[in-house]
Protein backbone atom coordinates (compact mmCIF):
# COMPACT_ATOMS: atom_id res chain seq x y z
CA UNK A 1 0.00 0.00 0.00
CA UNK A 2 2.82 2.36 0.93
CA UNK A 3 4.58 1.50 -2.32
CA UNK A 4 1.48 2.37 -4.39
CA UNK A 5 1.06 5.64 -2.53
CA UNK A 6 4.73 6.55 -3.09
CA UNK A 7 4.42 5.67 -6.78
CA UNK A 8 1.41 7.95 -7.16
CA UNK A 9 3.20 10.85 -5.46
CA UNK A 10 6.29 10.44 -7.66
CA UNK A 11 4.13 10.20 -10.79
CA UNK A 12 2.30 13.44 -10.06
CA UNK A 13 5.54 15.23 -9.15
CA UNK A 14 7.03 14.12 -12.47
CA UNK A 15 3.93 15.27 -14.34
CA UNK A 16 4.06 18.71 -12.68
CA UNK A 17 7.78 18.99 -13.42
CA UNK A 18 7.14 18.21 -17.09
CA UNK A 19 4.39 20.83 -17.34
CA UNK A 20 6.69 23.43 -15.77
CA UNK A 21 9.47 22.34 -18.16
CA UNK A 22 7.18 22.85 -21.17
CA UNK A 23 6.32 26.36 -19.99
CA UNK A 24 9.99 27.24 -19.43
CA UNK A 25 10.89 25.85 -22.86
CA UNK A 26 8.24 27.97 -24.59
CA UNK A 27 9.50 31.08 -22.77
CA UNK A 28 13.12 30.18 -23.59
CA UNK A 29 12.37 29.69 -27.29
CA UNK A 30 10.45 32.98 -27.38
CA UNK A 31 13.31 34.95 -25.80
CA UNK A 32 15.88 33.26 -28.08
CA UNK A 33 13.88 34.25 -31.19
CA UNK A 34 13.39 37.78 -29.82
CA UNK A 35 17.15 38.23 -29.33
CA UNK A 36 17.99 36.50 -32.63
CA UNK A 37 15.73 38.75 -34.69
CA UNK A 38 16.10 41.99 -32.72
CA UNK A 39 16.72 44.52 -35.54
CA UNK A 40 19.31 46.54 -33.63
CA UNK A 41 21.37 43.54 -32.48
CA UNK A 42 21.07 41.88 -35.90
CA UNK A 43 22.42 45.05 -37.52
CA UNK A 44 25.46 45.14 -35.21
CA UNK A 45 26.16 41.42 -35.61
CA UNK A 46 25.90 41.58 -39.40
CA UNK A 47 28.08 44.67 -39.75
CA UNK A 48 30.77 43.40 -37.37
CA UNK A 49 30.52 39.82 -38.68
CA UNK A 50 30.43 38.23 -35.22
CA UNK A 51 27.75 35.66 -36.03
CA UNK A 52 29.19 33.25 -33.45
CA UNK A 53 26.82 35.01 -31.05
CA UNK A 54 23.95 33.13 -32.69
CA UNK A 55 25.50 29.69 -32.09
CA UNK A 56 24.47 29.48 -28.44
CA UNK A 57 20.95 30.65 -29.30
CA UNK A 58 20.57 27.94 -31.94
CA UNK A 59 21.82 25.23 -29.57
CA UNK A 60 19.40 26.30 -26.84
CA UNK A 61 16.44 26.47 -29.25
CA UNK A 62 17.16 22.87 -30.36
CA UNK A 63 17.67 21.92 -26.71
CA UNK A 64 14.30 23.44 -25.69
CA UNK A 65 12.48 21.60 -28.49
CA UNK A 66 14.16 18.34 -27.42
CA UNK A 67 13.09 19.05 -23.82
CA UNK A 68 9.47 19.31 -24.96
CA UNK A 69 9.74 15.97 -26.77
CA UNK A 70 11.44 14.30 -23.79
CA UNK A 71 8.65 15.59 -21.55
CA UNK A 72 6.14 13.63 -23.64
CA UNK A 73 8.27 10.47 -23.28
CA UNK A 74 8.55 11.10 -19.55
CA UNK A 75 4.78 11.41 -19.13
CA UNK A 76 4.12 8.30 -21.22
CA UNK A 77 6.60 6.25 -19.22
CA UNK A 78 5.39 7.64 -15.90
CA UNK A 79 1.67 6.98 -16.25
CA UNK A 80 2.02 3.68 -18.12
CA UNK A 81 4.68 2.60 -15.59
CA UNK A 82 6.75 1.34 -18.51
CA UNK A 83 10.25 0.69 -17.20
CA UNK A 84 11.80 0.73 -20.68
CA UNK A 85 10.34 4.15 -21.46
CA UNK A 86 11.46 5.41 -18.05
CA UNK A 87 14.99 4.13 -18.73
CA UNK A 88 14.98 5.90 -22.11
CA UNK A 89 13.75 9.02 -20.32
CA UNK A 90 16.63 8.88 -17.81
CA UNK A 91 19.19 8.64 -20.63
CA UNK A 92 17.44 11.50 -22.47
CA UNK A 93 17.49 13.67 -19.34
CA UNK A 94 21.25 13.19 -18.91
CA UNK A 95 21.98 13.90 -22.59
CA UNK A 96 19.76 17.00 -22.53
CA UNK A 97 21.47 18.18 -19.35
CA UNK A 98 24.81 18.05 -21.17
CA UNK A 99 23.40 19.72 -24.32
CA UNK A 100 21.66 22.49 -22.41
CA UNK A 101 24.71 23.19 -20.25
CA UNK A 102 26.89 23.29 -23.37
CA UNK A 103 24.47 25.71 -25.05
CA UNK A 104 24.50 28.01 -22.03
CA UNK A 105 28.32 27.90 -21.93
CA UNK A 106 28.62 28.69 -25.65
CA UNK A 107 26.17 31.58 -25.31
CA UNK A 108 28.05 33.02 -22.33
CA UNK A 109 31.37 32.67 -24.16
CA UNK A 110 29.96 34.62 -27.10
CA UNK A 111 28.03 37.32 -25.29
CA UNK A 112 29.71 38.15 -21.98
CA UNK A 113 32.02 41.02 -21.13
CA UNK A 114 35.68 40.07 -21.75
CA UNK A 115 34.58 36.89 -23.57
CA UNK A 116 35.76 35.80 -27.02
CA UNK A 117 33.19 38.02 -28.75
CA UNK A 118 34.51 41.03 -26.82
CA UNK A 119 37.98 40.47 -28.28
CA UNK A 120 36.52 39.84 -31.74
CA UNK A 121 34.58 43.13 -31.71
CA UNK A 122 37.65 45.00 -30.46
CA UNK A 123 39.87 43.61 -33.23
CA UNK A 124 37.27 44.23 -35.95
CA UNK A 125 36.72 47.83 -34.81
CA UNK A 126 40.48 48.49 -34.78
CA UNK A 127 40.71 46.99 -38.27
CA UNK A 128 37.95 49.30 -39.51
CA UNK A 129 39.65 52.33 -37.95
CA UNK A 130 42.82 51.43 -39.85
CA UNK A 131 40.79 51.74 -43.07
CA UNK A 132 39.19 55.02 -41.96
CA UNK A 133 38.66 57.51 -43.63
CA UNK A 134 39.78 56.33 -47.08
CA UNK A 135 37.50 53.27 -47.31
CA UNK A 136 33.83 54.31 -47.47
CA UNK A 137 32.24 50.97 -46.39
CA UNK A 138 34.40 51.01 -43.23
CA UNK A 139 33.37 54.62 -42.59
CA UNK A 140 29.67 53.68 -42.78
CA UNK A 141 30.06 50.73 -40.41
CA UNK A 142 31.99 52.80 -37.87
CA UNK A 143 29.45 55.62 -38.07
CA UNK A 144 26.48 53.28 -37.64
CA UNK A 145 27.93 51.31 -34.73
CA UNK A 146 29.37 54.26 -32.81
CA UNK A 147 26.30 56.43 -33.23
CA UNK A 148 23.67 53.78 -32.43
CA UNK A 149 25.56 52.24 -29.49
CA UNK A 150 27.06 55.46 -28.13
CA UNK A 151 30.65 54.22 -28.06
CA UNK A 152 34.03 54.97 -29.61
CA UNK A 153 36.68 52.67 -31.08
CA UNK A 154 37.53 49.08 -30.28
CA UNK A 155 39.31 49.79 -26.99
CA UNK A 156 38.29 53.44 -26.76
CA UNK A 157 38.87 56.78 -28.47
CA UNK A 158 42.63 56.23 -28.06
CA UNK A 159 42.45 53.83 -31.03
CA UNK A 160 42.00 56.84 -33.31
CA UNK A 161 44.84 58.75 -31.65
CA UNK A 162 47.17 55.74 -31.74
CA UNK A 163 46.46 55.16 -35.45
CA UNK A 164 46.74 58.88 -36.24
CA UNK A 165 43.12 59.23 -37.36
CA UNK A 166 40.82 62.17 -36.81
CA UNK A 167 38.12 61.54 -34.23
CA UNK A 168 34.75 61.26 -36.08
CA UNK A 169 31.68 63.16 -34.93
CA UNK A 170 29.93 59.87 -34.07
CA UNK A 171 32.43 59.43 -31.24
CA UNK A 172 30.99 62.48 -29.51
CA UNK A 173 27.75 62.93 -27.61
CA UNK A 174 25.34 64.83 -29.83
CA UNK A 175 24.15 66.97 -26.89
CA UNK A 176 27.22 67.64 -24.75
CA UNK A 177 29.89 67.17 -27.42
CA UNK A 178 31.93 65.04 -25.02
CA UNK A 179 33.78 62.01 -26.38
CA UNK A 180 32.10 58.68 -25.61
CA UNK A 181 34.05 57.15 -22.72
CA UNK A 182 33.34 53.45 -23.31
CA UNK A 183 34.68 51.38 -26.19
CA UNK A 184 32.35 49.63 -28.63
CA UNK A 185 33.68 46.23 -27.53
CA UNK A 186 32.68 47.01 -23.93
CA UNK A 187 29.31 48.59 -24.76
CA UNK A 188 28.13 45.92 -27.22
CA UNK A 189 29.32 43.11 -24.92
CA UNK A 190 27.33 44.59 -22.03
CA UNK A 191 24.20 44.83 -24.18
CA UNK A 192 24.56 41.25 -25.46
CA UNK A 193 25.26 40.01 -21.95
CA UNK A 194 22.14 41.75 -20.65
CA UNK A 195 19.97 40.21 -23.37
CA UNK A 196 21.49 36.75 -22.88
CA UNK A 197 21.40 36.62 -19.07
CA UNK A 198 17.73 35.58 -18.91
CA UNK A 199 18.32 32.88 -21.52
CA UNK A 200 21.32 31.52 -19.62
CA UNK A 201 19.38 31.54 -16.35
CA UNK A 202 16.47 29.61 -17.87
CA UNK A 203 18.87 27.12 -19.47
CA UNK A 204 20.57 26.43 -16.12
CA UNK A 205 17.14 26.04 -14.49
CA UNK A 206 16.26 23.44 -17.14
CA UNK A 207 19.53 21.62 -16.41
CA UNK A 208 18.62 21.40 -12.72
CA UNK A 209 15.15 20.11 -13.57
CA UNK A 210 16.60 17.47 -15.91
CA UNK A 211 18.68 16.01 -13.09
CA UNK A 212 15.68 16.04 -10.74
CA UNK A 213 13.59 14.31 -13.41
CA UNK A 214 16.26 11.62 -13.91
CA UNK A 215 16.51 10.97 -10.16
CA UNK A 216 12.73 10.74 -9.71
CA UNK A 217 12.42 8.44 -12.74
CA UNK A 218 15.06 6.16 -11.20
CA UNK A 219 13.13 6.12 -7.92
CA UNK A 220 9.91 5.33 -9.81
CA UNK A 221 11.53 2.34 -11.56
CA UNK A 222 12.65 1.08 -8.16
CA UNK A 223 9.11 1.46 -6.78
CA UNK A 224 7.64 -0.36 -9.80
CA UNK A 225 10.05 -3.24 -9.20
CA UNK A 226 9.04 -3.36 -5.52
CA UNK A 227 5.36 -3.32 -6.49
CA UNK A 228 5.84 -6.20 -8.91
CA UNK A 229 7.72 -8.27 -6.30
CA UNK A 230 4.94 -7.94 -3.75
Amino acid sequence: METEKSKMIIEYILFCLNVITWLICVILIGICFWVRFDPEITDWIEKLEVKQFYTGLYILIVCALAHIASGVISCMGTFSENKRLLAVNIVAQILLFILCLAGAAVLMENSSFKSSIHHAIKNIMVGLIQLYPSYEPANKILATIQESVGCCGGEGYNDYIRLHRALPSECRDSVTGHTHYYSCADSISWILEGRSSWITGLAILLCAKKMLNAVLSTVLIHLINLSQDQ
